[in-house]
């Protein structure tokens, strides 16, 4: 009998999926949470004979000191165990036999424990090999890592978002089979119906969280924060995309007890931000429990704070680069004038005086004031009238 404790996330089901094809019946597989897998070691060891099952397997998932103490015995007095992993907090386990940590391939491609658990069972000849399951691992290491964004494979995320409609026993189930009896993988019609459903379903969710995002400074970094139970992952990387000045976003879910961290800047690692509170995970999609201190941080200081004013949507002349300059306002009643002077730099007017000026493009002009002040594009109307008055009082000043 084999043993895997494993994420209850698409990469650590994956593992899931691909132990009970290398072993069938004879594999006990449990999915965990990332606060629940260390419990979970600690009872196997105090309930059961260590010796009773032929291998066991963690995947995805890092323990504590005391159950690496408790592996480490284990290992020593014959037993076998696996630790396979690939987020960076995990890397200190590569310091035990035991341990298989790796980041990314020799190429430069980000691994997942899927992909790392199948090249695992193929090496110790557990598995077959299909192109049915390399198209499967592959879709999920591109959503785990979050490649599939940047190499627009739509259907990595759909995998995700199936994965997500079903119980995981179902998703599981469905997944063995279709990997035992197609020649490639793909999606059946009554999948691709309902992930077009859920695709709008995730579109309107994300629209309306876009109007409940606060932003403020935690520490050095300008985070936005949202409350959110769903789609952490799609809503994450689409409010990075709507608010790219800011270095993270933090999702809370109040009723779960959890936060998660995205960012899509590469000088930016929210594993170290979620390893303040205890968690982990990639440098640019990680999370934590929401412990007192992280609560106190991100919900009862936040909370009076108004959500991010939007940009005038509808202009047709107060646009951002335009060559006659860009016209913002704050929640104090500033204005803040962006327009590029004679020597092609950008310059910041706040309320008729220089403010900054020497910026080499528009959009660093632009970040730090919405950073700082939280400025947003006013209405046609608004600038029109502040243009006559500004280059009114710029040709009387000549």
């Amino acid at each position: 009998m084999y043993k895997l404790y494993t994420h209850n996330d698409l990469d650590g089901v994956g593992c899931g999926i691909l132990a009970k094809l290398a072993f069938g019946d004879m594999v006990d597989v449990r999915y965990n949470s990332v606060m629940g897998l260390d419990y979970q070691i600690a009872q196997l060891f105090e309930r059961e004979n260590e010796h009773e099952y032929e291998q066991l397997f963690i995947t995805d998932l890092s323990i504590n000191e005391e159950n690496t103490k408790n592996i480490q015995d284990f290992y020593k007095n014959g037993g076998k165990v696996k630790l396979i992993d690939h987020h960076k907090t995990a890397i200190h386990f590569n310091d035990y036999d035991w341990g298989m940590v790796q980041i990314e391939y020799d190429d430069g491609r980000l691994t997942s424990a899927t992909s790392l658990f199948y090249e695992y069972l193929i090496e110790h000849q557990w598995l077959e090999t299909s192109k049915a399951i390399e198209g499967f691992i592959e879709l999920v290491r591109q959503y785990d890592t979050w490649e599939w964004d940047k190499n627009d494979n739509i259907m990595a995320k759909q995998l995700n978002d199936l994965f997500f409609m079903f119980s995981i026993d179902e998703f599981e189930e469905n997944m063995i089979e279709r990997l035992k009896s197609q020649a490639e993988f793909e999606f059946d019609e009554f999948e691709q119906k309902l992930l077009a459903m859920e695709e709008d379903k995730i579109e309107r969710y994300v629209r309306r969280k876009k109007r409940e995002i606060v932003q403020t400074f935690i520490g050095d970094f300008c985070a936005g924060v949202v409350h959110a139970e769903s789609y952490h992952s799609e809503l994450g990387n689409e409010l990075m995309k709507e608010f790219p000045y800011l270095d993270y976003i933090a999702i809370l879910n109040v009723g779960g007890k959890k936060i998660s961290f995205r960012t899509n800047h590469d000088h930016i690692d929210v594993s170290a931000i979620a390893g303040q509170f205890g968690g982990g995970g990639h440098a640019k999609a990680s999370g934590c429990s929401m412990s007192k201190e992280a609560f106190d941080l991100y919900v009862q200081k936040l909370f009076p704070l108004e959500t991010i004013h939007p940009d005038a949507f509808k202009n047709k002349y107060n646009l951002k680069l335009s060559p006659k300059g860009s016209l913002y306002e704050c929640k104090k009643g500033g204005k803040y004038f962006i327009y590029p002077n004679k020597e092609g730099l950008w310059v910041v007017d706040k309320n008729g005086n220089i403010y900054e000026e020497g910026h080499n493009d528009f959009q660093s002009a632009e970040y730090a004031l919405k950073r700082k002040y939280g400025v947003w594009l006013v209405r046609d109307d608004v600038y029109v009238s502040f243009l006559v008055d500004f280059y009114l009082k710029e040709g009387l000043s000549k």
